[in-house]
């Protein structure tokens, strides 16, 4: 009996050395994974640390000094300088075009003081037309668009615009102004 047992107990053993093999096998691959990932980790924990240090160590021009603010402030200041220069010539260019246009300012106090090519009396008279708006009677002159006479009624301080004016005027056509024709002016309270 003793020979049938020794050829099983050397398949056993060898059976058994095989599935230790595999085990030590499996073993170290999952130390080699363990050490990849260790270095993995590593290596992150590193780049997280050296982005760290950069949010907090200012770099060479990320930073204005106080000086770099002055300098922009004074910039801005100078800017904001030229751009109002900008807008007083627009509004005096504005100006000169309304009296190009053949508009023209008289020292009377009748607050149609720029009226179209005549005087303030042939086109523009105040009018009360008995109801509870104030305004003036004005008369289209050659030339005339209803936007440059709402501007020289608000050049003279009346407060009007080109839609009080259309309604308190129906059947008025500001693309089709009639020369002669009179229409009225509200003038604001």
């Amino acid at each position: 009996m003793a020979v049938v047992f020794a050829p099983r107990a050397r398949a056993q053993d060898a059976a058994t050395q095989a599935q230790l093999d595999k085990i030590t096998g499996e073993i170290q691959d999952v130390q080699d994974s363990l050490n990849s990932q260790d270095k993995r980790i590593s290596d992150l924990e590193k780049k997280i640390s050296d982005l760290g240090e950069k949010l907090n160590t200012p770099a060479g021009n990320d930073f204005a000094s106080a000086d770099d603010l002055k300098k922009l402030a004074e910039q801005v200041q100078e800017i904001d300088k030229k751009r109002q220069q900008d807008n007083q010539k627009i509004l005096d260019a504005l100006e000169k075009l309304s009296h190009g246009g053949g508009f023209h300012r008289s020292a009377q106090d009748n607050p149609v003081n720029a009226t179209p090519n005549s005087s303030p009396s042939d086109n523009a008279s105040p009018v009360n037309n008995g109801g509870p708006q104030n305004g003036f009677e004005y008369t289209i002159a050659p030339g005339n668009s209803l936007t440059a006479i709402v501007k020289a009624y608000r050049a003279q301080g009346v407060k009007v615009t080109v839609d009080e004016v259309l309604k308190a005027n129906p059947g008025l056509n500001p693309n089709k102004m009639i020369v002669g024709k009179k229409i009225f002016i509200p003038a604001s309270q």
